[in-house]
Protein backbone atom coordinates (compact mmCIF):
# COMPACT_ATOMS: atom_id res chain seq x y z
CA UNK A 1 0.00 0.00 0.00
CA UNK A 2 0.97 3.48 -0.62
CA UNK A 3 -0.19 6.55 1.73
CA UNK A 4 -0.04 10.06 -0.19
CA UNK A 5 -1.21 13.48 0.73
CA UNK A 6 -2.36 15.90 -1.16
CA UNK A 7 -0.76 19.17 0.45
CA UNK A 8 -2.99 21.86 -1.45
CA UNK A 9 -6.19 20.75 0.30
CA UNK A 10 -4.78 19.98 3.99
CA UNK A 11 -6.32 22.47 6.00
CA UNK A 12 -3.83 21.66 9.00
CA UNK A 13 -6.29 19.88 11.48
CA UNK A 14 -3.52 17.55 12.58
CA UNK A 15 -5.76 14.48 12.82
CA UNK A 16 -3.30 12.51 11.36
CA UNK A 17 -0.53 13.28 13.66
CA UNK A 18 -2.80 12.97 16.43
CA UNK A 19 -3.32 9.46 14.61
CA UNK A 20 -0.05 7.82 14.35
CA UNK A 21 2.73 10.31 14.77
CA UNK A 22 5.60 8.35 13.56
CA UNK A 23 4.06 8.33 9.64
CA UNK A 24 2.59 12.06 10.19
CA UNK A 25 3.73 15.55 10.98
CA UNK A 26 3.06 18.79 9.91
CA UNK A 27 5.25 21.74 8.49
CA UNK A 28 5.84 25.01 9.97
CA UNK A 29 2.46 25.91 7.92
CA UNK A 30 0.43 23.11 9.46
CA UNK A 31 0.08 21.00 6.55
CA UNK A 32 0.65 17.23 6.55
CA UNK A 33 4.17 15.45 5.73
CA UNK A 34 4.12 11.68 5.22
CA UNK A 35 6.72 10.29 7.03
CA UNK A 36 5.95 6.36 6.38
CA UNK A 37 4.69 6.66 2.49
CA UNK A 38 4.82 2.79 2.62
CA UNK A 39 3.18 1.33 5.85
CA UNK A 40 4.17 -2.10 6.67
CA UNK A 41 0.56 -4.50 7.19
CA UNK A 42 -1.05 -4.56 10.68
CA UNK A 43 -0.99 -1.80 13.09
CA UNK A 44 1.18 0.77 10.57
CA UNK A 45 -1.79 -0.28 7.98
CA UNK A 46 -4.55 0.08 10.47
CA UNK A 47 -3.27 3.67 11.70
CA UNK A 48 -2.82 4.32 7.90
CA UNK A 49 -5.92 3.64 6.96
CA UNK A 50 -7.55 5.49 9.81
CA UNK A 51 -6.09 8.73 9.44
CA UNK A 52 -7.41 8.24 5.96
CA UNK A 53 -11.14 7.99 7.02
CA UNK A 54 -10.79 10.94 9.55
CA UNK A 55 -9.21 13.58 7.82
CA UNK A 56 -11.89 16.53 7.15
CA UNK A 57 -10.49 17.32 4.17
CA UNK A 58 -10.25 14.36 2.55
CA UNK A 59 -6.54 14.79 1.77
CA UNK A 60 -4.95 11.48 2.42
CA UNK A 61 -5.09 8.55 -0.08
CA UNK A 62 -3.90 5.12 0.84
CA UNK A 63 -3.92 2.95 -2.70
CA UNK A 64 -2.31 -0.17 -4.13
CA UNK A 65 1.04 0.55 -5.02
CA UNK A 66 1.99 1.02 -8.30
CA UNK A 67 4.52 -1.74 -10.02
Amino acid sequence: MELTANRSTCIGSGQCVFTDPDAFDQDDDGIVLVLRPQPSAGDELARATEAVQICPSRSLVLSEQSA
